[in-house]
């Protein structure tokens, strides 16, 4: 490693004391709550360490430079160490030097010449300096059981003490219901960074983000919540800043009480600004979800830096081999958070109450979850994690969302999370992948994925809204992309185009990367259409990734994880009209949604007869219009079928007859035309088309269709149709209802256009 700004500093087993001291007052104060905390007559300073000797408060100068004082904490209480100060106040800048063993081979790491960060630090000032000193042994021997001596203070980050008053009027979290959430994955910088309608000064920042321009534009598509990738304090890695480089997605989480400073525009009020932004996204109708990074630290293996908790207690924050000098790496990063042990298991509770609390944040994205429920004895969907976010008051009623797969042993555990859970569901994003490009024999998996994946998740009372469905996500193609490369291209990250998934179901049809070739443009956004038509209108919970509703790309990166600029950042401004039109299909394809219930169910779908009802809630059709056998299934070319929606299937648990529309969806991967028979369907006269995407946004007329009449399905397209209810006399049916909720969303979205920035261009552009 190379590091800049190295300063020597005197040899010796204690750091270099401060030459000039004040001297506060300190009393014996409480272990609880942990941190931080200002009481309105002075501070609570509490730290839980095990093994530690001795627990010293550093205080700093407004600036965070100079040193001004150490003060030993005079309790230890049930492992934590605490003090009160009666003359700190908010604005306090603070770390932490912690005493006791060196002993790297029985996993201790304790070095007070390294200032450590508070697990529980509200506000970080400052950033850290890539220097020798950060680290608990002697970097330039690559040897962790030597034992360094310099002070890390100079280049460390530092925490600031709080006043955590804030006026949140009537806000609250909005709660809104699983059936009705479509989640908007997007980045607090790259969202805003080229959005010519926020002012310069906010770009990039969650005042950005909560700007008019954004919030309209979201509003407008139709989404209902907005997942954050990692706002928690991180750290942009050496080897990247070496490189010139940064940590983009902030998957090195070392602060998880503190919203990242680098997103505000006024870094020193980094909490407030972050509120205001859930303010006004609650305003909009708009919920807040984080991705949060709580299955490892910055610190890394035992190579790696002392920032925090490696310094404080590295034998219970961090689950160690047998042989305890090392780390067990199930997350392969270097470290893995040890959730086994109470104090951790607290610390990740506290933090997920306080962003539920105190900021006011709807639900929470886990990256990496099968680590947090994995025990000493491997994965336990009803292990320690699991069970207190299932007890607890405040957690249980937030949105839980697991990426249920890791690196480490049973690390894939798609659908065999607890209830109340959702989960990303990478089998459907595989499945749609896989069929739209044409690969055979996909049929019986496209059905499972299509009616919310219940061969893995319908147990124990779980929902259709448990499997999060998605076709792109931040990690690989943006859906531009998908259908722009064969290959990735990543030679921007600097690793030689080995990072990265090689294996991306994607197809360039042609050309690899960008093209003005009109036939293979309109292939590419057809292709588009379909992907997101079949999102949409699939059960489960659909995840959009932002900017996919316009076509942005990437450049063929499939893994811009460092990539600060252009390449990650949304382009506002080159947007043209086939793009536009795009995201005014996805508008549309949430105004359907919104308007059928019969897409968004609670219930899981069977295709058995209910011979009490006469119903058969689902029906899979073969072009012919009949319903399709074994032999159709198991047919390898088979890439056509519909899907018979029945609205009077049993909407709830009661014993009767549903009242929502009829729909019929037909998905056609073959290359060429497939003449397909529209069923007869009770209850109704004839079929109306809402969807075709090989018609794009000449798609605006509701067109009438008789039953067995012939469409000629094109060649790679998806079509949705919905059941015009039987003229009947007396008053409007619920079935009448549905479908005039149909006709004044079409009105809505061809009157309410995507907000997109007035700035933006509409000039032709390559795909």
């Amino acid at each position: 490693m190379n590091f800049q700004n190295t300063k020597t500093i005197p040899a010796g087993g204690h750091p270099t004391a401060p030459q000039t001291m004040r001297k506060s007052r300190v009393l014996e104060g409480r272990p609880y709550p942990l941190g931080a905390t200002w009481d309105g007559l002075g501070v609570n300073f509490a730290l839980f360490s095990a093994n530690a000797t001795k627990v010293e408060l550093c205080l700093f100068d407004e600036r965070g430079e100079r040193e001004l004082e150490r003060i030993d904490l005079p309790e230890y209480t049930n492992e934590v160490w605490h003090g009160y100060l009666p003359d700190a106040r908010p604005g306090t800048i603070y770390g932490y030097r912690v005493h006791g063993p060196y002993e790297p081979a029985a996993g201790h790491r304790f070095n007070p010449n390294k200032l450590l960060l508070d697990p529980y630090a509200k506000q970080i000032v400052g950033q850290i300096t890539w220097n020798p000193a950060l680290f608990g042994y002697q970097v330039e021997t690559t040897n962790d059981l030597t034992f360094d001596n310099r002070d890390s203070a100079p280049f460390m980050m530092k925490a600031r003490v709080i006043d955590q008053a804030f006026t949140w009027g009537r806000n609250r979290p909005l709660q809104t219901a699983w059936e009705k959430t479509v989640i908007y994955e997007a980045h607090v910088r790259g969202f805003t960074m080229r959005h010519p309608g926020v002012r310069e000064d906010l770009r990039g920042t969650y005042a950005g983000l909560a700007s008019q321009p954004a919030l309209d534009y979201v509003r407008s598509l139709g989404i209902t919540a907005i997942e954050l990738l990692p706002i928690h304090t991180f750290v942009d890695d050496s080897y990247l800043t070496e490189k010139g480089l940064k940590n983009y997605w902030g998957y090195n989480t070392i602060g998880f009480f503190a919203p990242a400073r680098r997103y505000a525009a006024n870094p020193d009020f980094a909490f407030a600004e972050f509120k205001e932004m859930v303010g006004h996204l609650h305003d909009a109708g708009i919920e807040v979800i984080l991705d949060v990074v709580y299955n490892h630290t910055a610190e890394g293996n035992e190579l790696g830096p002392t920032l925090s908790f490696k310094g404080i207690d590295n034998a219970s924050y961090y689950r160690l081999a047998p042989e305890p000098r090392y780390y067990i790496n199930d997350t392969g990063t270097g470290n893995t958070v040890n959730l086994s042990h109470s104090r951790v298991l607290q610390l990740v509770g506290d933090s997920l109450r306080y962003w539920a609390q105190e900021m006011h944040v709807d639900g929470f994205r886990f990256d990496l979850a099968t680590i947090l429920a994995r025990e000493p004895h491997g994965f336990d969907q009803d292990g320690r994690f699991m069970d207190a976010c299932q007890q607890d008051p405040v957690l249980s009623q937030v949105k839980l969302i697991a990426e249920p797969w890791d690196c480490g042993p049973g690390g894939y555990q798609v659908g065999r999370f607890s209830p109340g859970w959702a989960e990303w569901n990478d089998r459907y994003r595989d499945t749609v992948r896989a069929y739209w490009k044409g690969e055979e024999g996909k049929l019986p998996d496209l059905a499972s994925r299509l009616t919310a994946s219940a061969d893995l998740f319908n147990r124990r009372g779980r929902k259709p809204w448990s499997s999060v469905n998605f076709i792109t996500a931040h990690d690989g193609f943006t859906l531009n992309d998908l259908v722009s490369y064969n290959d990735k291209h990543n030679e921007a990250n600097g690793e030689g185009n080995r990072d990265g998934h090689s294996d991306n179901l994607s197809m360039n049809y042609g050309v690899e990367g960008p093209t003005d070739d009109p036939t293979i443009r309109e292939l590419r956004f057809r292709h588009m259409r379909n992907m997101l038509a079949t999102l949409l209108l699939s059960r489960g919970t659909p995840m959009l990734l932002g900017g996919d509703e316009f076509a942005r790309t990437q450049a063929g990166n499939n893994n811009a994880y460092c990539q600060d600029n252009e390449i990650s950042w949304l382009d506002w401004e080159r947007i043209d009209p086939d793009q536009r039109c795009l995201a005014e299909f996805v508008q549309k394809l949430l105004a359907i949604r919104r308007a059928l219930p019969m897409l968004r169910r609670g219930r899981f779908l069977t295709g058995e007869y209910d011979e009490e009802l006469g119903v058969k809630d689902v029906t899979w059709l073969t072009p012919a219009g009949d319903e399709m056998t074994v032999e159709h299934w198991e047919d390898p070319n088979g890439r056509c079928m519909g899907v018979l929606l029945d609205g009077r299937a049993q909407e709830t648990g009661v014993r009767r007859l549903g009242s929502d529309s009829t729909l019929l969806l037909i998905l056609n991967a073959h290359d060429d035309v497939v003449p397909f028979t529209l069923p007869e369907a009770v209850g109704g006269r004839h079929w109306v088309r809402l969807i075709d995407t090989n018609r794009g946004q000449e798609d605006d007329e509701l067109e009438e269709f008789e039953f067995e009449h012939v469409y000629k399905v094109t060649g790679r397209s998806l079509l949705l149709f919905i059941l015009r209810p039987a003229r009947q006399k007396g008053p409007q049916t619920d079935a009448d209802r549905s479908f005039q909720h149909v006709v004044e969303a079409f009105e809505t979205v061809v009157a309410s256009p995507v907000a997109f920035p007035a700035g933006a261009a509409s000039a032709p552009g390559g795909s």
